[in-house]
């Protein structure tokens, strides 16, 4: 369980990459969409670990664009949040694949709802 002030410092990291994202990710990663599901911080605050969705690109040439470029997005981030913390956390991006776990759930609920329906309707025949 994470505590108030770990709480506190991710969703202030969320609030400003997503600016970031929004206004210079194209320097960064192109035209894939690209957004933060979650951000978590370690107990001691040193470490933000940043989890990324992203669409309409390949997933993984975007993130190892996103860190190549670590230095810069760092930059433009501790410019808008720089009089809210003593000391940034070091960044560490992360592919969430929750969403596609997600998807890969649904469409095998469907065949398997397909396949009841036809064993149905071959039960119904006989």
């Amino acid at each position: 369980m994470e505590s108030k002030k770990q709480l506190q410092v991710a969703n202030q990291i969320k609030l400003g990459l997503s600016e970031v994202f929004n206004r210079e990710g194209t320097y960064f990663y192109g035209s894939a969409f690209v957004t933060i599901y979650d951000v978590k911080m370690t107990p001691d605050l040193q470490n933000a670990r940043i989890y990324l969705s992203i669409f309409n690109a390949d997933k993984q040439d975007t993130l190892d664009s996103i860190n190549s470029n670590h230095y810069s997005i760092k930059k433009s981030l501790v410019a808008r949040i720089k009089n809210k913390f003593r000391l940034m956390p070091q960044l560490e991006f992360y592919l969430d694949e929750t969403l596609d776990e997600v998807f890969k759930l649904d469409a095998l609920f469907d065949k398997i709802r397909k396949e009841r329906t036809e064993e149905d309707k071959n039960n119904e025949i006989e």
